[in-house]
């Protein structure tokens, strides 16, 4: 099927095609947040964008960057309000998943912010649970036993 300006084929394969919910992902905060564009998140926020908006599968840009290892992403959504041990529908939290990828640099940040190593997800797990490196078992184990 051809376009009908040009000529040159077809004007949308349907396999490039997205659905609503991916094109509001790619356009918003969630997005920013996992590949760690500060700048970007700093736009939204500044729009009115509250840091603790969820995509529609119930995670936070927090829950994004923590899992990516973005630092600065989540030092900019914590100091913006984000609630650092916001739950998915699963019950993870952004320390649960920063956990999962060893993410000592942000294990600390998330920590220093109030994240409470203490919660259990729904798979019955705390955060230090998730992790197989030593030294992030030892910052999350550390603040449960205080």
């Amino acid at each position: 099927m051809s376009c009908g300006h040009c000529g040159h084929g077809e004007a949308w394969p349907r396999e490039l095609g997205q659905s609503l919910e991916e094109m509001d992902f790619e356009r918003g905060i969630w997005t920013a947040a996992l590949d760690g564009n500060v700048e970007r998140i700093e736009a939204f926020l500044r729009k009115g964008v509250r840091p603790d908006i969820r995509d529609s599968s119930g995670f936070t840009a927090l829950h994004y960057a923590s899992r990516a290892g973005h630092e600065a992403a989540c030092r900019a959504l914590l100091i913006a309000g984000a609630d650092v041990n916001a739950r998915t529908p699963g019950g993870a939290t952004p320390l649960h998943r920063a956990a999962t990828q060893g993410h000592h640099s942000v294990i600390s940040l998330l920590m220093h912010h109030g994240g409470d190593p203490g919660l259990i997800d729904g798979d019955d797990c705390r955060p230090s649970d998730k992790v197989t490196d030593i030294t992030c078992r030892y910052l999350l184990e550390e603040r449960v036993v205080r």
